[in-house]
């Protein structure tokens, strides 16, 4: 029998956020990679359009600004309509995704302190 993987949902992310969904936005995912519900997203400066957030990225996406709450196919197309945590909200750190340079306790520090800094507290 094969074994089923179950991805993240959003109840594995999110913690809390303000009433009526005034912590979400609706934003496009530009294309680069297929994306699922907890990654850490950063915004390129030029389209307004969000990716995966990388350490050493140059066009704006290296801060990580948002947080997925749908999975985004984006491998080979834009994803309109993506819907993310902004602000105001708390997440569960164990949930988050994190581009594959952020791999070590210290940059996942740095990248949780940013989204502290918009407004997204993970915790532990």
């Amino acid at each position: 029998m094969a074994t089923l993987t179950e991805g993240n949902r959003i109840g594995d992310v999110v913690l809390f956020e303000e009433d009526q969904f005034f912590s979400r936005d609706e934003v496009t995912i530009g294309t680069a990679a297929d994306l699922t519900v907890g990654a850490v997203l950063g915004k390129i400066t030029a389209t307004g359009k969000y990716i995966l957030s990388a350490p050493g990225a140059v066009d704006g996406s290296e801060d990580p600004v948002a947080v997925l709450l749908t999975d985004a196919d984006a491998a080979a197309a834009d994803v309109p309509n993506a819907v993310v945590l902004s602000r105001h909200s708390r997440v569960a750190r164990s949930g988050l995704n994190f581009h594959a340079t952020i791999n070590d306790t210290t940059k996942r520090d740095t990248a949780v302190a940013a989204l502290k800094a918009v407004g997204i507290i993970a915790d532990a």
